[in-house]
């Protein structure tokens, strides 16, 4: 009976540490915050004691811990951010008006959203991915989408670059638009590239799809006044 028990404990202890894991780590892989620690990770790994077991109803509550972690994790990695600008998207840029504005900057309104555009120094919710040209294309490097969580800016307060700035400034909430923003306009001290993304050198073109999520405290219409 005692090796029974003891062959049981070895068998859950291993079970509980392959499924906790396996949860941690694709968490992990999309960007989500794990609080599976490597040392609480040993801790599941060791068997205990047979003395030591826990009852029938602390082990079927541990289990469907294990297992809901297992799953929400698996499901994390199936579902994949949606981009500004998909295929679908990207295939038909073409065919929206290109505006020129005075500074040089470029864009084209996939979406115009609705409302008045943002006053200076009001802050705008937004989501935006920013792409440099390489020899195969567009590359991206840096994208809010892939944080999971939009980004919070004060428009005309030099808070991003003045391209991102400018375009931001004219868009209206729920828009979405495409700048090409030129090298005067971009980044000055280039930006160093990271796993899987391309550099940027100093004062490249880029191109930046935006999204104009929402104007907190504006959600509503604004009169500007006069």
């Amino acid at each position: 009976m005692a090796a029974t028990k003891r062959m049981a404990a070895v068998a859950v202890a291993l079970t509980t540490c392959i499924m906790v894991f396996h949860a941690s780590s694709t968490m992990r892989a999309v960007g989500m915050k794990s609080t599976v620690s490597t040392r609480a990770l040993n801790t599941r790994c060791v068997a205990p004691r047979a003395e030591a077991l826990p009852s029938r109803r602390a082990f079927g509550h541990g289990m469907i811990a294990a297992t809901g972690l297992s799953l929400m994790g698996r499901q994390a990695r199936a579902v994949a951010p949606e981009p500004i600008c998909g295929d679908s998207c990207t295939s038909g840029i073409d065919d929206i008006p290109l505006q020129t504005t005075i500074s040089g900057l470029k864009y084209r309104d996939i979406k115009v959203g609705s409302g008045d555009p943002p006053p200076k120094a009001f802050n705008v919710v937004v989501h935006y991915t920013l792409m440099v040209q390489t020899p195969n294309g567009p590359k991206e490097f840096f994208s809010s989408i892939d944080g999971g969580r939009p980004l919070d800016i004060r428009i005309g307060t030099g808070m991003v670059i003045p391209g991102l700035d400018e375009g931001l400034a004219t868009m209206r909430t729920g828009g979405i638009r495409r700048l090409y923003i030129p090298g005067k306009l971009s980044f000055p001290k280039g930006v160093k590239a990271k796993p899987g993304s391309p550099s940027v050198p100093p004062f490249s073109d880029i191109i930046a799809d935006v999204q104009l999520i929402y104007i907190p405290g504006n959600m509503y219409t604004f009169t500007r006044p006069g």
